[in-house]
């Protein structure tokens, strides 16, 4: 099998040349796959791109012979799946690579939260060893309010669990078999804001979930809560966020994302040389949250740990190994 790579980091390629072997013919690139360089790749059998190179009707006509496209994410919409369908090439992605990842990082914003870690380390650099204002709180014996309860919700809840947190969660499609297993319940969102001292979101950003938690249900939050978001910034209406912090209702926020991420699809795009990260610089550099010393923010980061990038790698390579020994597996259906 000939397959050709596209979008990649030179430690990518790299990584891929080792885990492949001589098993397939392999062409590497650092570019995308356009009209304008196709032509090269004429012959290919296979395809692995990321999200900037668009698979359309006429990139599809000057590959004759490809059958297999691997891409290196989770979302698809960058490929027209109905004219793969109708040319008989199979498609198959990353379903999921960083549930640990994300809900590892979660936890380092409760902690940095609960234990005011920023204010301590901070203070220390001015050699004040001072501890007034630095009391924090026991994680143990509160409790943990998780907003989706898919990949990484659970891992949060694992974590929760090993504090000696009390769980609850909220999600439209319980997963009572993973509730009994893990010792948690499920209740409703209301119930959830008005229960918890953190409150966690994990759920994906569509129509439905756009300002989840919003200028009314957050009323409803305990006095002196803290809200965790590494999910979608849409999840939360931002100017909920500042009035609840400025009335003092939340006492404190941890946020990786913000509200005006709206470009942002996969988290991996944030590392691709063809990411325009100006127009994200421009989008957030003057973003209220940023700057209140209330709030933690980081930079869409908690996606990015070694182990996790080598996954989206791995199950790629997984794919192409699958779909040469004529085994289905992570095949997107169109």
């Amino acid at each position: 099998m000939k397959i050709a790579f596209f979008e990649l980091e030179e430690w990518e390629t790299d990584y891929l040349k080792k885990e492949l072997g001589a098993e397939v013919e392999a062409v590497y690139s650092t570019d995308k796959l356009t009209e304008e360089n196709v032509g090269d790749f004429k012959d290919v059998e296979a395809i692995s791109i990321f999200i900037y190179s668009f698979i359309t009707k006429e990139i599809l006509d000057k590959l004759p012979n490809l059958k297999f496209i691997a891409t290196m994410s989770t979302g698809f919409d960058h490929i027209n799946l109905a004219e793969c369908k109708k040319r008989g090439v199979e498609v198959a992605n990353v379903p999921y690579y960083g549930e640990n990842t994300v809900a590892e990082h979660a936890f380092a914003l409760i902690l940095a939260i609960s234990r005011k870690l920023f204010e301590s380390v901070e203070r220390v650099k001015k050699e004040d060893f001072s501890l007034d204002g630095l009391r924090g709180f026991d994680l143990s014996g509160k409790t943990l309010g998780v907003i989706g309860t898919g990949h990484i919700g659970q891992h949060v809840i694992r974590m929760g669990k090993g504090f000696e947190m009390n769980i609850i969660a909220s999600d439209p499609y319980p997963n009572e078999k993973a509730a009994k297993k893990l010792g948690f319940k499920y209740v409703s969102l209301e119930e959830l804001l008005k229960a918890s001292d953190v409150v966690t979101l994990h759920a994906p950003y569509c129509k439905e979930t756009h300002h989840l938690v919003n200028k009314e249900n957050i009323k409803l939050v305990k006095k002196g809560a803290v809200i965790i978001n590494t999910a979608r910034g849409g999840l939360i209406e931002t100017e909920a966020l500042v009035q609840a912090l400025e009335s003092g209702v939340l006492g404190g926020v941890g946020l990786d994302v913000l509200e005006e991420e709206v470009m942002i699809k996969e988290e991996k795009e944030l590392l691709s040389k063809h990411y325009n990260k100006e127009e994200m610089k421009i989008a957030l550099e003057d973003h209220i949250l940023i700057h209140d010393p209330r709030a933690i923010v980081t930079p869409h980061n908690a996606f990015n740990s070694e182990e996790a990038l080598k996954r989206i790698l791995d199950t790629t390579v997984e794919n192409i190994k699958a779909y040469s020994q004529n085994k289905e597996l992570n095949l997107v259906k169109a």
